[in-house]
């Protein structure tokens, strides 16, 4: 599928401000004030954070570009699971917050960048899974009154935009469109069985009163909801729950300036009704589809 680059580290790859100039020379992500952590097959640094099909919106296909309005998604999440006006606080600093802050709860973060991420046993006790996120509300006293646990994913993606990349790199113009595409397979092989199992796992949790929170670019949910077949009943945030949030980048903006992260919905079932609809036989090809390509080979 063809594609055009839309954000090149932060920016309009056409951005001629002072801004976006720096940031592609020192090849620096806006969002984590410090290099692009994305890596080409070859090592090189990606600087790609959203791309455009021809025949649809912009697709974020950068996990770190979710984190961007100095991470709102965790503040979205904290906002609806604990309350506002509640400090976001790393993990292990919990007990300098409290000292300064006496008389003070706070959320507890746990993860990449705010201390650690936190393993999740597996089954046979190889191997690891870890959750992206883990938010803890803390009362004033230290004690853990409830945690909630959030996945982060983007799409990975396919084919080649790299003589793209490189023009942007040298701000020169380029002419056409990449060949890069979207690994949509990965929401059945690895995006929706992840869902899964921390669902379970967490629901065993008495504290993780409000289940597991997904986040996504808007097209990785519907691509997931296609796949689960649409008819998955709406409950509350509960214990067992799946809450899935997309996102999308806001309108284009001046030279200088970032588009903005939104939330476009959200919706909340169970991991049972997940895990069925995921296993059942819907949104199947027609029958004799192997028949018809046998006999067109013969």
């Amino acid at each position: 599928m063809a594609s055009t680059i839309t954000e090149f580290f932060g920016y309009s790859p056409l951005d001629k401000s002072l801004a976006a100039q720096t940031a592609r020379d020192t090849l620096q992500c806006p969002f984590l004030e410090r290099t692009c952590v994305k890596t080409l097959s070859d090592g090189s640094i990606s600087g790609v954070c959203t791309l455009k099909p021809m025949t649809s919106g912009p697709v974020i296909c950068c996990p770190i570009r979710l984190y961007s309005g100095s991470y709102k998604i965790l503040h979205d999440v904290t906002l609806q699971s604990f309350g506002d006006g509640i400090d976001l606080v790393i993990g292990g600093e919990v007990t300098q917050y409290r000292a300064k802050n006496p008389g003070k709860p706070c959320i507890a973060v746990f993860g990449k960048r705010w201390g650690k991420e936190l393993r999740l046993p597996s089954r046979a006790k190889s191997g690891a899974y870890f959750v992206d996120w883990i938010l803890a509300h803390v009362d004033p006293s230290g004690r853990l009154l409830g945690f909630v646990a959030i996945e982060v994913q983007s799409i990975d993606t396919t084919g080649n935009y790299q003589a793209e990349r490189s023009a942007h790199l040298a701000g020169i113009p380029f002419a056409g469109s990449s060949t890069a595409g979207f690994n949509w397979e990965n929401v059945n092989k690895r995006i929706l069985p992840q869902i899964i199992y921390k669902g379970h796992v967490l629901r065993r949790e008495p504290l993780c009163h409000k289940g597991l929170f997904f986040i996504c670019p808007t097209p990785v949910y519907k691509k997931i909801a296609e796949r689960l077949g649409g008819s998955l009943t709406p409950i509350h945030q509960q214990s067992g729950a799946v809450t899935m949030m997309w996102y999308d980048v806001g309108p284009p903006v001046p030279d200088g300036q970032i588009r903005s992260l939104e939330l476009i919905g959200q919706y909340t079932t169970t991991v049972d009704q997940v895990a069925l609809a995921f296993t059942a036989p819907s949104n199947l090809p027609p029958p004799k589809v192997y028949e018809q390509a046998i006999i067109a080979e013969l």
